[in-house]
């Protein structure tokens, strides 16, 4: 059985009595049409969330995302922006507060990756990582926020990656992006705090999505990143769920400001 088929199995297992983990909240996740996002979109449906599906330019991918969540039982819509763009981010929000009535958990997905030697980066290729992974980031955080503030709740999620803590070659300007995402985690978390917002972030280590199946499919590259993981694994999205579920759920209740690695150890050494 597949990752996310034992998932679903074990929503469809559960014994009638037993509560699910988000029931009645609403989530935004951004870049929720493809990868991590997706999965953690699916992951939140089957524990009782409602979910809007944030997407850029894969439409197809969102609906068809929107429709497993509704076959889950959940409402669900799919939100296209672009969230570098101040404007589209706020008609973003506006969107789901009015389906919705309002943004729970917010987990900011939306993020682009290429690999470039560091003297060959272009300047446009340079702004486009830092756009999308650090400054839609903060916008989205922000504009979800100031409803969550209204409200006094909520929860944020943000994406980064062990290339916020250890270098790599080529991925300068995506680690750079992710660097910024890890402290604009803390300082968010840190204002935030009075107004009964936590805000943490998930760092994943090599998962395969469709952003790195091509080199994953390259037996070189393969092996050197297996050689620098302790447990000689290469990830699936699903398995960062069990991470955000614990970050979006009470569980977690007293965390934040804090970064959940999911890396099968490759940090530790």
């Amino acid at each position: 059985m597949s990752q996310a088929g034992a998932l679903t199995a074990s929503a469809e297992c559960r014994s009638v009595g037993e509560s699910m983990r988000l029931a009645g909240k609403v989530a935004l996740i951004t870049g929720g049409s493809r990868g991590m996002g997706r999965a953690i979109a699916l992951g939140f449906a089957r524990e009782g969330s409602d979910v809007a599906v944030n997407y850029r330019s894969h439409a197809d991918e969102a609906g068809s995302a929107v429709k497993e969540i509704q076959g889950l039982g959940r409402r669900g819509i799919a939100v296209k922006a672009d969230v570098a763009s101040a404007s589209e981010v706020g008609a973003m929000v506006d969107r789901v507060i009015q389906e919705f009535g309002r943004i729970d958990i917010l987990v900011n997905s939306a993020g682009i990756f290429s690999r470039t030697p560091f003297l060959e980066i272009t300047e446009a290729e340079w702004d486009a990582i830092l756009d999308t992974n650090l400054k839609g980031c903060f916008l989205v955080t922000q504009a979800v926020a100031r409803e969550m503030v209204k409200r006094r709740s909520g929860v944020i999620i943000n994406m980064s990656s062990i290339g916020q803590q250890v270098a790599g070659p080529n991925v300068t300007h995506y680690n750079t992006s992710k660097g910024g995402v890890a402290q604009l985690t803390r300082q968010a978390a840190l204002e935030l705090v009075d107004h009964g917002i936590r805000v943490n972030a998930i760092c994943p280590g090599l998962i395969e999505t469709d952003m790195n199946r091509r080199d994953i499919a390259q037996e070189e590259f393969r092996a050197r990143r297996l050689a620098s993981i302790p447990m000689k694994v290469i990830g699936k999205p699903e398995d960062v769920v069990g991470a955000a579920l614990f970050l979006a759920s009470d569980e977690s209740r007293l965390v934040t400001g804090t970064h959940l690695f999911v890396d099968a150890g490759a940090t530790m050494i």
